[in-house]
């Protein structure tokens, strides 16, 4: 759930990357498929709470989830709801401005949420207090780090690295961003991009997602188990949404 980057391709295409640092207990080894209000899912399954942090959907879709809005938080449970289920009950609305109107954020825990659809990038923050919402230019390259984890000075520092590995490429592959998703940094395993804190808190899988024309393809590095699994999804249909 902890750091995240953006690229676009040509036609509106995209390759997201998400690196998931959390306890290796709740770190999942398989890809969960599931069929959602008339649309094919496809997730990593937290193996303590149900939810998942990264879904994509047969309609186009994707929803991506970092701990925290824009600062470290004190955390306050219960809560009414996990932020990993919430990845979920996103499909069962048919647009990103129907979830935005329709869903109850109060009683949450602060998030950052990611979504694209229809050739939009949105980004969500719930504070536990209101909602932010940006319309980010997804003809752009972009990244985020995980408020909780990582303080202002190190996102910024992270920018950085991102901004460093863009100079001078004219595309982007999914081997590239791959590469900055596993080495990344300044030999610093609290902070790097792939980082370790004592074996409590540790990148325990990357998830790459590769959206083309006609798919999308979702693969599962677990880091833990030095596994990979692969899950591509054809687009068809529409969202049926079931509120």
């Amino acid at each position: 759930m902890c750091t995240v980057t953006y690229l676009p391709l040509e036609g509106g295409n995209y390759i997201l990357t998400s690196n998931r640092d959390e306890a290796p207990e709740r770190s999942p080894r398989n890809i969960t498929c599931q069929r959602m209000a008339g649309q094919e899912l496809a997730f990593p399954r937290d193996e303590a709470a149900g939810g998942t942090w990264i879904a994509i959907s047969s309609a186009g879709r994707l929803a991506c989830i970092l701990n925290g809005a824009f600062e470290k938080h004190v955390r306050r449970p219960p809560y009414r709801r996990s932020r990993g289920l919430m990845a979920l009950d996103f499909f069962e609305h048919p647009s990103a401005e129907d979830f935005l109107e329709q869903y109850v954020f109060e009683g949450m825990e602060s998030f950052t949420m990611l979504v694209l659809e229809n050739g939009k990038l949105l980004e969500f923050r719930w504070d536990e207090h209101q909602r932010h919402i940006k319309w980010m230019d997804s003809r752009e390259p972009h990244i985020w780090s995980s408020a909780p984890l990582y303080p202002k000075e190190v996102r910024q520092k992270r920018d950085l690295w991102f901004a460093d590995w863009r100079l001078g490429r004219k595309g982007f592959t999914r081997e590239a961003i791959l590469d900055f998703h596993l080495n990344a940094g300044e030999g610093d395993p609290w902070n790097d991009v792939v980082m370790n804190r004592g074996g409590i808190v540790r990148t325990v899988s990357i998830t790459s997602i590769v959206k083309e024309d006609s798919f999308m393809d979702m693969q599962y590095y677990d880091l833990l188990n030095e596994q990979v699994k692969q899950v591509k999804i054809s687009l068809k249909g529409e969202v049926v949404g079931s509120r």
